[in-house]
C-alpha cells in the first residue's frame, strides 16, 4: 500500500513542485487549497494519485474537517507538508502597517499550520501504536523571511519566524515518537507570491544578491521535501534545510 502525503497549498507554486516531485517518489497525495475543484481539476489530472480536498487552513472548522476527510479518503496518514501561505496584500512601512493583515498573515501562515500539526500528529501517534510499520514526518516550509528582515513585510517576516519556533517545538515533542519535524526554508522563488517583484528581484540577483546567481523554483524545493519524506534524514529531527542559493550565508 502506498504512503499518503497531505500538502496544504499543494497546487501551485512551491506546493505543487512539492506534490510533484512526491508523486514521482510513489505517495499517493492529499491536496489542500482554497480554489474549487474544477479549477484544480487539470493538476489533479497531471499529478495522478492525488485527491483534492478544498479547505482554509487558517480556520479552525476547515482544519478539523480536513483531517477528517484525509482519514475518510485514504484511511491513513505518513507525511504532513505544511507549506500553504499568503502575503501581505501590499507592502507598507512598519510605522505605518495595520492590524488586520497581521492578524490575518499570523492566523494563516502560522495559527493555521501550528493547529493543523496538532490535529495530525494525533493521527500519526495512533496510527504508530497500532501499526509497528508505520513512519512518517512533518515538514514545515517556511522563509529567509524567519530570520531576514523586511521592514515593509513585517507580518510576513513574523510568522514565518513563529513557524520556525513551531517546527522546534513540535520536533521535541514528537521525538519520542520516533517522527521527525523539519523546517525547509525557502529563498527567492518563482512563483506566483513573487510575480509582482521580477524585476526587483532580477536586478538584486544580477548585483550578487544569490551566490549561485539565479532565482529558485518550486521543483528546488521539491527535491529537498521528497528527501525528507522518503526518511532519507531519520537521525535530523528539527533540522532547517536552506534552499536560497546561499543568499544567506555571511559573506565579506
Amino acid at each position: 500500500m502506498k504512503r499518503v502525503a497531505l500538502v496544504t497549498g499543494g497546487t501551485r507554486g512551491i506546493g505543487l513542485g512539492i506534490a510533484k516531485a512526491l508523486a514521482a517518489a510513489g505517495f499517493d497525495l492529499a491536496l489542500c487549497g482554497l480554489r474549487e475543484e474544477r479549477e484544480v481539476s487539470p493538476v489533479l489530472a497531471e499529478l495522478g494519485a492525488a485527491r483534492y480536498f478544498r479547505a482554509d487552513i487558517g480556520e479552525q472548522k476547515d482544519r478539523v474537517r480536513l483531517v477528517s476527510e484525509v482519514k475518510g479518503a485514504f484511511g491513513r496518514l505518513h507525511v504532513l507538508v505544511n507549506n500553504a501561505g499568503i502575503a501581505p496584500h501590499a507592502r507598507v512601512d512598519l510605522l505605518e502597517a495595520g492590524e488586520d493583515s497581521f492578524e490575518r498573515l499570523l492566523r494563516v501562515n502560522l495559527q493555521g499550520p501550528y493547529f493543523l500539526t496538532q490535529g495530525v500528529a494525533r493521527w500519526m501517534l495512533e496510527q504508530g501504536r497500532t501499526d509497528a510499520g508505520w513512519s512518517g514526518c512533518v515538514v514545515n516550509v517556511t522563509s529567509v523571511s524567519a530570520t531576514v528582515a523586511s521592514t515593509d513585510r513585517g507580518e510576513y517576516c513574523v510568522s514565518k519566524a513563529g513557524l520556525a519556533m513551531a517546527s522546534r517545538l513540535w520536533a521535541v515533542r514528537l521525538a519520542g515518537a520516533g517522527i521527525p519535524v523539519y523546517e525547509v526554508r525557502p529563498g527567492i522563488i518563482r512563483t506566483d507570491m513573487t510575480k509582482g517583484a521580477v524585476e526587483k528581484y532580477d536586478r538584486l540577483i544580477g548585483e550578487g544578491l544569490v551566490p549561485q546567481g539565479r532565482w529558485g523554483t518550486p521543483e528546488d524545493v521539491g527535491r529537498v521535501v521528497s528527501a525528507l519524506a522518503r526518511g532519507d534524514a531519520p537521525y535530523s529531527t528539527g533540522a532547517v534545510i536552506v534552499v536560497d542559493g546561499g543568499l544567506t550565508l555571511p559573506r565579506l
